[in-house]
């Protein structure tokens, strides 16, 4: 029987989510010719296509959606063997990859740590961060047992289940106009300068807010973008910028002349979702998920989202 080298599903796989030969390869940590050559072996030894390709489309077709369905259970298991010989190792009987998005709530995951420390002592969590949609993929592809990701894609493979809600915050200098007030509104906002996160980070919610905005007739004077929170604190502080940041980002900048204010826009809100895969039958996982949820609703988490700013 010809051999399915794991080179062969990790190509495929990626092809097969990015429909880019280039986006592919960058996926798996290869150069392009080389997710080439390994798709064009793998089709030679099955003797027949995987994907439908000209040199503008790549579309995968019924053999390659058959062959990544199974491509994907069997990296899984995969990890999962790794998995079991680590817990082994470290007198854990399971290890389990939790992935968080950096707009996430702290809090979230601290607790997921703290119910696993508590109640299953024999379990270790390797917590990471990534994106959202990057989260997504790690979960559908069984690198990640669990994501708490905010705003992830649907796809009927995943399960989510809602578990936290918080305003946007407005970050402004102390003494900008808008720091006399508890909230701010859109309005507030029309005509100002806005430092946005880059769209490329969560489309999802940068393409929410840029939609809001324009229903409501508002618009800024100038934007500009950033990849993390820090890198608006001088502009913002200088007081001619004002930055849209998600809790954990406010919790990071205000500080040293600069203050947030939640922006009063229920269309807004970022909603934070456990995510998991469909077929995922974990006993411990299972019992893990109902412990976190339990202790949330002990806690009233979604009742506990603002951040705490001087009146």
């Amino acid at each position: 029987m010809a051999r399915n080298e794991t080179k062969y599903m990790e190509s495929v796989i990626a092809i097969a989510e990015e429909l880019n030969f280039t986006l592919a390869a960058q996926k798996v940590g290869v150069s392009q010719p080389v997710i080439s050559r390994n798709l064009a072996e793998l089709e030679a030894r099955l003797g027949g296509r995987l994907f439908d390709r000209n040199r503008k489309q790549v579309h995968l077709n019924k053999a390659g959606r058959a062959y990544v369905e199974k491509a994907r259970m069997a990296l899984l298991y995969g990890d999962q063997a790794f998995g079991a010989a680590r817990a082994a190792m470290q007198d854990a009987d399971l290890i389990l990859h939790v992935g968080r998005s950096p707009y996430a709530d702290p809090f979230l995951s601290s607790t997921l740590i703290s119910v696993q420390q508590a109640r299953f002592p024999r379990m270790r969590i390797e917590l990471s961060s990534q994106y959202s949609f990057d989260l997504a993929h790690e979960v559908l592809a069984g690198g990640l047992d669990l994501g708490i990701a905010t705003e992830p894609p649907e796809s009927p493979l995943l399960t989510t289940a809602r578990i936290a809600e918080a305003p946007f915050y407005i970050a402004m200098s102390e003494e900008d106009v808008l720091a006399r007030h508890a909230s701010v509104t859109l309005e507030h906002l029309a005509e100002r300068c806005w430092i946005l996160f880059e769209r490329r980070l969560h489309p999802t919610v940068y393409d929410n807010v840029m939609t809001t905005t324009e229903a409501k007739g508002v618009a800024p004077r100038r934007i500009h973008h950033v990849t993390a929170p820090e890198e608006a604190f001088p502009c913002v502080a200088e007081g001619s910028w004002i930055a849209f940041v998600v809790k954990a980002g406010a919790l990071r900048i205000a500080r040293d002349g600069v203050t947030v204010r939640p922006l009063a826009e229920d269309s807004l809100s970022l909603k934070t979702y456990l995510v998991s895969r469909s077929d995922n039958q974990s006993k411990a996982v299972s019992a893990l998920v109902r412990s976190f949820m339990s202790q949330l609703e002990s806690t009233q988490v979604g009742r506990q989202t603002q951040v705490a700013v001087p009146a």
